[in-house]
């Protein structure tokens, strides 16, 4: 089945894209159907996503539906609350697909609503009738006892015998007769019309869903992402939606909650400090002045060589190095502020902030300055940063390098769609079974679809009679269902062996400019000759917990 040949709106990036599987593998939840519940299988200690039950189970949405509603509400609402930056992923293109998901929903239920309104509303007592045998069919079905599946199904088919027979002998005759007729036989006609609607596009969701995580070319056609004319003030506010998200992505302002860590980078599993005093190398002569920010400047020219080795042998990919202001916030916090005022443009900390950041605010409240270079590895399931700070406290300097990672989304979001089916017993051969195939909708989903479809264009009230899904806070697309790394053997020992380099990297850096200061550096040297031996310990810890 071809998938996104024609579309019209902004172009994502397809599937075969270098360093994608993370975000695609979060865009594949806008097309999944499974139930709404499987997003609690993606909670961890850090993150819980919450399910609004609702009030009504036959307006229940499945995974797929609550997913992308919540995500486009809560990535482009206006007055929204600030997001976590998405390391290892593109949020715009996830939220891209969750709209074209979205616009697929709509058009099948524009179909099922018409479908309602000719088979359904016209023969509202027919409709009542058969929502109340399904209603109660369902409730049979979900119940424990074996039997009541059975009973369900055997309701199902005597009230479609009395139905027949209610056909052919009618208690009256005229107009109200033939009304009765069509009142029992419309809703019929419509169910079997609608399951065709539902099942093509089950069919086209399904396609993406699997073409995101095999690696096929799937686009996200968001026609109404794209003013056509000065007029079109909804297309306008979605395009500036979506290139607010993009510039919050590249903001160099992120958050230290505690325990969870950098918000978007993992958990911090290991930290190193080298701190001695400012002596003069040569007595009775003073230290050449200097500051932190000239110590990080040279650390900074340095990692840029990371790539570069003496032997031809791989090692590490070109890293992402930049400046990062971090803030503080609690361990629980449910929001985050971004820094405001003129020292910020675009949601970027201006050089000359950061650089008075770096100098003076080292001691009490405020921000802290951070140099981080950072690895995407594993077509972004691992995120692997390593921060770098720099203070000067009386005579003592002190270069703190920590390491954090972010692991792969939860399995949840890489596992492909499963063709419904059932275990029968052979008819001659008793003893064996066989798998049949069931149909992508079943009778009662059909159900639940054509009764929903009037309502999407509410979702407000959809949501409230449905239930919904409650993003965990501070949101962030890739953190919030990210997995520990330490489960991944591979992805483990690119964590702990990125750390050797880098800190030897800093030191090396950092003693260089001491030097050209006129520093003792004898202390120094032994320090970290020290901490290189240290941080080849091959198990990651919890720095965050100070007793662990």
């Amino acid at each position: 089945m071809s998938v996104g040949t024609e579309w019209d709106g902004p172009q994502v990036p397809v599937s075969g894209d270098e360093g994608q599987a993370a975000t695609f593998a979060l865009a594949s939840a806008a097309y999944r159907d499974n139930a709404i519940e499987d997003i609690k299988k993606t909670d961890n200690e850090w993150h819980q996503s919450t399910v609004n039950t609702g009030r009504v189970r036959l307006f229940r949405p499945n995974l797929g539906e609550a997913f992308s509603r919540a995500v486009v509400d809560r990535l482009l609402a206006s007055g929204r609350k600030p997001l976590i930056q998405s390391f290892g992923a593109e949020p715009q293109v996830i939220v891209e697909h969750c709209l074209a998901a979205n616009n697929i929903r709509r058009d099948r239920d524009n179909k099922l609503s018409m479908i309602m309104v000719v088979c359904g509303l016209i023969f509202l007592p027919g409709l009542i009738a058969w929502l109340v045998v399904f209603q109660l069919r369902a409730f049979l079905a979900k119940r424990e006892d074996k039997r009541a599946g059975a009973i369900g199904t055997a309701l199902l088919a005597g009230v479609g015998l009395l139905a027949v027979l209610f056909l052919l002998k009618l208690p009256f005759s005229g107009f109200w007769g033939w009304y009765a007729r069509a009142a029992v036989i419309a809703p019929v006609v419509g169910w079997y019309w609608a399951r065709r609607v539902c099942e093509q596009t089950a069919a086209d969701l399904r396609a993406r869903w699997d073409g995101l995580l095999s690696g096929s070319s799937v686009g996200a056609k968001v026609p109404e992402a794209v003013p056509r004319s000065p007029g079109e003030t909804a297309a306008e506010q979605l395009r500036q939606s979506l290139a607010r998200l993009s510039a919050e992505q590249r903001s160099n302002s992120v958050f230290y909650a505690g325990p969870k860590g950098v918000l978007g980078m993992g958990t911090r599993w290991g930290s190193w400090q080298l701190a001695e005093d400012l002596v003069p190398a040569e007595s009775g002569r003073e230290i050449h002045p200097f500051r932190s920010w000239d110590v990080i400047r040279s650390i900074h020219d340095q990692l840029r060589m990371l790539e570069r080795g003496p032997l031809n042998t791989g090692g590490f990919p070109r890293p992402s190095i930049r400046h990062w202001i971090v803030t503080p916030i609690g361990e629980n916090a449910k929001a985050v502020s971004r820094p405001e005022g003129t020292d910020v443009e675009a949601f970027q900390v201006k050089p000359h902030a950061i650089q008075e950041i770096c100098n003076k605010q080292q001691f009490g409240s405020g921000d802290r300055h951070y140099l981080g270079v950072q690895w995407t590895l594993w077509d972004g399931q691992l995120v692997i940063t390593m921060m770098t700070t720099v203070t000067v406290l009386h005579e003592t300097l002190r270069i703190e390098v920590t390491g954090h990672a972010l692991g792969p989304v939860n399995p949840l979001f890489t596992s492909k769609s499963e063709a419904p089916t059932k275990t029968v017993t052979k008819s001659v051969k008793r003893w064996e079974n066989r798998t049949v195939k069931l149909p992508l909708v079943n009778p009662d989903e059909v159900v639940r679809l054509a009764v929903r479809a009037p309502l999407t264009w509410y979702p407000p009230l959809l949501n409230w009679l449905g239930g919904s899904i409650a993003l965990p806070e501070p949101f962030g697309l890739r953190h919030a269902w990210a997995d520990q790394p330490w489960r991944h053997r591979f992805m483990a020992d690119d964590a702990l062996r990125a750390a050797t380099p880098v800190l030897r990297v800093v030191h090396a850096a950092a003693i260089k400019v001491l030097n050209e200061n006129g520093v003792n550096t004898e202390k120094f040297g032994a320090r970290s000759s020290f901490l290189s031996g240290q941080v080849q310990d091959p198990t990651p810890g919890k720095a965050d917990l100070y007793n662990a």
